[in-house]
């Protein structure tokens, strides 16, 4: 079923990115080969449809009917790729010997397919299906899928060449189409090797999907924009003289909008030094500076011996040249500093933010008073000083902590707060003069009998002292017991700013534990799921692989593994009791065989690797004793031959040797033979 799953994914990504090709929608002819590339998308349409009944197929062995699928199968592929083939040629549009050898090569090559297939009937040069009504692949379809590798790779490096011939989206484009075609062909290549998976299928929607993407996509937006462009560019024009008159309008706003929060904007030509200068302030404007002038940066520099702070006047100066404006504000937007002008005779800080303009000719000059906020910044420090130990507590609280003490290193004293937030609520819940003291006598009475001693010993003020002296903070997780029952408790202790007081915080993380162990123990049992086939209880392959993997990385990395011991079985008759009893029945004949396996190799590894196949790892006791319990299956299996209701079970055993053997599959490839030569001798034995 998983084989159709990937054909039904395949075609309906298919019907959705190219619906519009598919429906014929006029739109959609954007390119040379269009027609083309419809009938080719409608051939891969009914290729994945046979994919999908063959896949569906397959399960039922209606063998007639599955031949005639798989006939569909080979054509629809071959005309596909003669379809493809016509596409590249017309769609890069070359004339000459070249590009009509190619459609002649896709053509013969579609011809000797079909030969091929009518001699099928006969002969089968490409597919069969034997006794047991599996499909087998012939000599022929291997050549065939070869021969159309091959073309596939002529036709990429033939749109690889054109490629390098042409410039801008064509150049993209016949890349496209080249990957395209050797995705595609990559595909028919693993095809070839994996007959029963669909390669084809995923290169088919893997290569449309590129051609969508880079090409349809592509040339169909240009041929909209080439059809709307007359029409745009009309309402272009309408709108651009509107829009100018709107651009300059909001210009204007933004302008006065920025320079209601300065004091004075200055407009620069970086070179000349000329400029302009615009102030709504009317405390600035009471300085008298000029609006406009011819040498920004000289009378600047007068004005910074006229204006500004004595102990600020050689900063300021030195700012304004040319060469120090430029290298201010290389590698970055904005360049800002802050120095004292007097106005009215105070000094006022004030800020000068330097921007490049947009058109990189100006510099652009903003100056702000900013005296309000740098004393309210000044005010906020002095308040913060005012209460350093407050916000010592309160700024090391990194989570809501039950109860946080404050605890003076040099005489034990403590306060003990109520936490609400972490916002530095606290509420003074106790106070103490000797918080170790406290702290030890009421260990025995608050603290799990199993973390009193390790309490002890680490609530003593030199213990956390050194503690934290190479570190920010300490902390320890323990056990309270409160109303009877243990509760998970985590401490944390660090020193103030000031490095004389500890702040230790006390957290209830009952329930965090215990969702943590919860949630491990559901990961654990999760786990144990993922590797336990329903069906019979034992472990499944996914399991079986990853103690291969476990193994064969021992082996490699040259650890002395343990010796072991691999045993192949399979279920003799499996099918003849599904179809005579019922598939129920033959689950209960699968779960009665592993039975008998769980019986024999009590002590080992079993795993269902298959729908009747089974692999028993050996080791210990059971590796010791393997000849006598593999005996012991085998006779078991002779004994039920016959019986029909009792399960009769195929099997094979092989010893890991150590320097022969270098992969675990080597071991399991000996015992799998050995199964198959048991498998035979149990017919036969049956049959008399």
């Amino acid at each position: 079923m998983y084989y159709a799953s990937f054909g039904m994914l395949s075609l309906m990504l298919h019907l959705i990115i190219n619906h519009g090709i598919l429906k014929k929608d006029e739109k959609t002819e954007s390119h040379a080969g269009s027609s083309c590339y419809r009938r080719f998308l409608i051939i891969i349409t009914i290729y994945y449809l046979s994919d999908i009944f063959w896949g569906l197929l397959n399960h039922g062995r209606i063998v007639p009917i599955i031949y005639m699928d798989t006939l569909v199968y080979f054509v629809t592929m071959s005309y596909s790729v003669l379809l493809w083939t016509r596409f590249v040629v017309e769609y890069i549009g070359r004339e000459g010997a070249r590009s009509k050898s190619l459609i002649y090569a896709g053509y013969g090559i579609f011809v000797f397919i079909i030969l091929h297939l009518v001699i099928n009937f006969f002969y089968p040069v490409i597919f069969a299906y034997n006794a047991d009504q599996g499909y087998v692949p012939g000599n022929g379809r291997h050549f065939i899928f070869v021969v159309l590798f091959l073309l596939h790779a002529v036709l990429s490096i033939y749109s690889l060449i054109t490629s390098s011939r042409s410039s801008g989206k064509d150049r993209i484009h016949y890349r496209a189409v080249a990957v395209s075609g050797l995705t595609m062909g990559s595909f028919i290549l693993l095809q070839t090797l994996f007959p029963l998976l669909p390669f084809y299928a995923i290169g088919c929607i893997l290569s449309t999907s590129l051609i969508h993407v880079f090409v349809e996509e592509d040339e169909k937006q240009d041929m909209i924009l080439k059809l709307n462009r007359v029409e745009r560019k009309a309402k272009l024009e309408q709108k651009k003289t509107e829009r100018t008159r709107k651009e300059r309008e909001i210009y204007n706003h933004i302008a006065e909008g920025l320079a209601e929060d300065y004091e004075a904007i200055y407009y620069i030509n970086i070179e000349t030094g000329r400029y302009q200068e615009f102030s709504p302030s009317e405390k600035y404007q009471s300085m008298n500076v000029p609006k406009s002038g011819r040498d920004f940066y000289r009378e600047t520099r007068e004005n910074v011996r006229r204006f500004v702070h004595p102990d600020d006047y050689a900063f300021a100066e030195s700012l304004y040249h040319k060469d120090t404006m430029l290298k201010n504000l290389k590698g970055r937007k904005s360049y800002s500093c802050q120095y004292r002008v007097m106005v009215n005779g105070n000094p006022r800080y004030f800020r000068f933010q330097l921007m490049l303009a947009k058109d990189g000719k100006h510099f652009v000059l903003c100056d702000k008073d900013i005296q309000d906020d740098v004393t309210a910044e000044m005010a906020l420090k002095e308040d913060r000083k005012k209460h350093a130990t407050f916000g010592q507590i309160a700024e090391s609280l990194a989570s809501n902590y039950d109860v946080i003490y404050y605890v003076d290193v040099r005489d034990s004293s403590y306060v003990g707060y109520t936490s609400h937030n972490i916002y530095g609520q606290l509420e003074i819940e106790h106070t103490g003069e000797d918080f170790f003291e406290d702290t030890r006598r009421n260990i025995p009475l608050i603290i799990h009998p199993q973390n009193q001693k390790l309490m002890l010993d680490i609530m003593d003020r030199e213990h956390l002292l050194s503690e934290l002296q190479d570190r920010r903070q300490f902390g320890i997780e323990y056990r309270l017991i409160v109303d009877g029952r243990s509760q998970h408790t985590r401490l944390t202790a660090r020193k103030s700013s000031d490095s004389q007081h500890l702040i230790i915080g006390v957290e209830n993380i009952d329930a965090e534990v215990r969702k943590e162990k919860e949630h491990q123990k559901a990961l654990n049992t999760e786990k144990e799921l993922a590797r336990r086939d329903e069906l019979t209880g034992v472990k499944n392959k996914t399991a079986y692989m990853e103690l291969e993997q476990s193994v064969q990385s021992n082996i490699d990395n040259g650890i002395d593994y343990l010796p072991f011991a691999i045993a192949v079985c399979d279920i003799n008759d499996l099918k003849q009791v599904n179809d005579s009893k019922g598939h129920k029945a033959g689950d209960e004949y699968i779960r009665s065989a592993a039975g008998i396996l769980r019986d024999i190799f009590s002590h080992s590894f079993i795993f269902r690797i298959g729908g009747d196949e089974f692999a028993i790892f050996l080791r210990g006791d059971d590796y010791t004793a393997r000849q006598a319990l593999f005996q012991a299956l085998r006779q078991r299996s002779e004994e039920n031959t016959g019986l029909g209701d009792r399960p009769v079970i195929a099997s094979g055993m092989s010893e890991y040797v150590p320097g022969a053997d270098t992969r675990v599959s080597e071991v399991f490839e000996r015992a799998d033979n050995m199964m198959y030569e048991n498998k035979r001798s149990l017919k036969k034995m049956s049959a008399l």
